[in-house]
């Protein structure tokens, strides 16, 4: 099986994606993690990707169909995957669909974690206090501020995928503002009902 799960910045989507891995096995193809792991290892890649995502802004679609066929590569990703935080374009979800045809696969379903932006905004800067009363500090893409300019690049680019993966038949959505657990819940039962 083959997921996506999208959603604005903030969703849930990460958490949902674990949540799926730990009970069906399947990877979970995080984009933002891939290229947090080239900053950390600052990488040449790493360092071109920090800039741009520090901005809020979305890296080319060239550098992250490159990171996605290497990791559908690997041996987990045998019997499908979730990804999460991509496709993030009508362009990326076209070479993804691509992609997976030239493997003999496709997308088997779409869930948009529908959210409030006012609530995600809420939420962002709730996680800033923990983590700075933790005794963390935040990532410099995860503030109230660069959420806000995250969302607008969301509806620019993203929010048509509701409209891509709806025409063709694989579209779910799932209110992303229920507690975990009921997310997890409905999550569940669309891909149950997969045929």
């Amino acid at each position: 099986m083959n997921l996506v799960l999208f959603g604005p910045p903030g969703a849930g989507k990460g958490t949902q994606a674990k949540l799926l891995t730990q009970s069906r096995g399947l990877p979970q193809l995080s984009t933002g993690d891939m290229l947090r792991a080239a900053i950390a290892a600052e990488t040449a890649l790493g360092l071109e990707c920090k800039a741009i995502m520090d901005r809020g802004d979305l890296v080319s679609d060239a550098i992250v169909i490159g990171i996605i066929a290497e990791r559908l590569n690997e041996p987990d990703c045998t019997n499908g995957a979730i990804f999460d935080g991509f496709p993030r374009t009508i362009a990326q979800a076209e070479a993804l669909d691509r992609l997976l045809e030239g493997m003999g696969e496709k997308i088997d379903l779409a869930i948009e974690l529908k959210v409030n932006d006012e609530s995600l905004l809420q939420r962002s800067e709730n996680r800033v206090k923990e983590m700075l009363a933790g005794g963390q500090s935040p990532r410099a893409d995860d503030t109230p501020e660069t959420l806000r300019n995250r969302l607008a690049v969301y509806y620019r680019n993203t929010a048509p995928l509701i409209a891509y993966y709806e025409n063709a038949g694989k579209l779910k959505g799932v209110d992303g503002m229920a507690p975990i657990a009921q997310v997890a819940a409905s999550v569940r039962a669309l891909i149950d009902a997969v045929p």
